[in-house]
């Protein structure tokens, strides 16, 4: 029996060897059996899928095991983003939705994210029961489903075109106007994900000249990552700079996270783009009030905060909790290191189709580049410098330093002392220059995260070595520990 984990964004797992159709049945029982329980059920569910090998044969599995259950179906015609998938529970009032995607992961992976009727990622409470509710199924072996053929007859199962809802939802978030009149010219890279066609689409209809790279269904996603890093975004780099465009956007897989490219070709990581965003909804909107932050992502929104005398919500790991600060305190801007982003007036969901478009309407509207209100930024609240690497070990030395992580309260970090330490996700130590480090353990690699922003590349430096001979320290003698 496989075993079925789900982890911060859903359930994944490599197709065929355990993300099989008896396994996406029993994940999708226990789905309707909690929609059921929490007497959602009669609100119906959203099924959409991404681009991946068989996903749209799996979203039909899906389908007729909650007809089983006599819930009601809504199901996308064609591969659909996260997002707008998120935000079809909103346009159909549904009870949730179940999205068949693995995200950024490699091609050979699949996997099941669960969203919930306030159509954002679930929080462990919601989760939870799905769990509990899935090991009963597996060990019964019986699952509940019916004929497709027969469930259309019924009216059980709706066919969706969610795309013209959420174009008309967007367009009411984003100034396109101002993206029409400054005439910018933007390459779109979908990275053969479930974004093709929505951001050039975008454009084009509120006038902007768009070229397209990677703009087709390939379930191998060009034998790489569909990951809008630096690494993986290399071709949408030397498309910017080929045909002097202004800015090159691209989505990941199932397109809730952004990446962007400027014109010499230079990477923007999420910390930056945040940073950028954040600056432009006070300045620009005029928007005030609380931002919300995972603990791995820079303090350069706590310092903007600061200035404005606007608070900052510190959550752990996963946008789940970011959208809960968004729903519950009305944050009005919520994002991750990751890539993850989304603002008030939005499904509490992160959205890279969002993103970018917000990214090109600061742009218009600003008449700057991107470097230009960095640098603006990193002047008026001086400089930070942020990194995350990884600290390889084996599964044995990684038990040893969890177990003395716990310990681990040191008074001072590279010369400066420790002001505060947090272990809302991992440990995090803040010092007196307000320079920091976070430690987390991967949940499924002997592998270390260790995140450091500091106000100088030296500092920054300093404290990484510093983390990484204390983590080392901690492992028997002859136990690998490499960055």
């Amino acid at each position: 029996m496989a075993e079925i984990t789900f982890g911060t964004d859903g359930w994944r797992a490599i197709i065929a060897e355990d993300f099989t159709f008896d396994n996406v049945r029993c994940v999708s029982q226990a789905i309707a059996t909690h929609l059921r329980d929490e007497g959602l059920a009669d609100r119906g569910i959203v099924i959409g899928f991404d681009t991946r090998f068989l996903a749209e044969k799996f979203a039909l599995v899906v389908a007729e095991v909650m007809t089983g259950y006599n819930i009601q179906v809504y199901l996308c015609k064609t591969h659909t983003p996260t997002p707008v998938v998120a935000h079809a529970v909103t346009v159909h009032n549904a009870g949730g939705a179940v999205m068949l995607t693995a995200s950024h992961n490699p091609a050979e992976y699949l996997g099941i994210k669960f969203i919930p009727a306030y159509a954002g990622p679930a929080l462990p409470a919601d989760i939870a029961p799905i769990v509990a509710c899935l090991v009963d199924i597996q060990k019964s072996g019986t699952v509940d489903r019916y004929s497709l053929t027969h469930a259309w007859e019924k009216g059980l199962v709706e066919t969706i075109e969610p795309m013209e809802e959420y174009v008309k939802h967007v367009e009411k978030l984003i100034d396109f106007s101002a993206i029409k009149k400054s005439g910018i010219n933007v390459v779109v890279d979908p990275m053969y994900g479930a974004g093709i066609g929505y951001l050039d689409e975008f454009l084009t209809k509120h006038g902007c000249k768009v070229e397209t790279i990677n703009n087709k269904r390939d379930p191998l996603f060009g034998g790489a990552l569909p990951e809008p890093t630096a690494h993986h975004l290399k071709a949408l780099a030397e498309k910017v700079k080929e045909t002097k465009a202004d800015i090159g956007v691209a989505l990941d897989g199932d397109a809730d996270r952004l990446g962007v490219i400027d014109p010499s070709g230079r990477y923007y990581s999420p910390n930056e783009i945040l940073t950028l965003f954040m600056e432009y909804l006070i300045e620009s909107r005029g928007w005030e009030g609380t931002v919300a932050r995972t603990v791995a992502t820079t303090h350069m929104l706590d310092r903007i905060a600061d200035h404005h005398g606007f608070s900052i919500v510190e959550t752990p790991v996963g946008f789940k909790y970011i959208g809960q600060a968004m729903r519950e305190q009305d944050a009005f801007l919520g994002g991750e290191e990751s890539g993850g982003v989304s603002i008030r007036g939005h499904v509490p969901e992160k959205d890279g189709i969002l993103g970018c478009l917000l990214f090109i309407e600061m742009l218009a509207k600003t008449g700057k580049t991107a470097a230009q209100l960095l640098k603006e930024i990193s002047d008026r609240y001086g400089p930070l410098y942020s990194e995350r690497i990884d600290l390889r070990t084996t599964e044995e030395a990684k038990k040893d330093i969890i177990n003395n992580m716990e310990n681990w309260e040191p008074k001072e970090l590279a010369g400066t002392p420790v002001v505060s330490q947090s272990r809302v996700d991992g440990l995090k130590i803040v010092l007196e220059n307000g320079n920091w480090c976070l430690v987390r353990a991967s949940g499924t690699e002997p592998v270390f995260r260790i995140y450091v922003e500091a106000d100088s590349e030296e500092e920054k430096k300093k404290i990484q070595q510093h983390v990484k001979q204390t983590l080392c320290s901690q492992t028997k003698e002859g136990e690998p520990c490499t960055i």
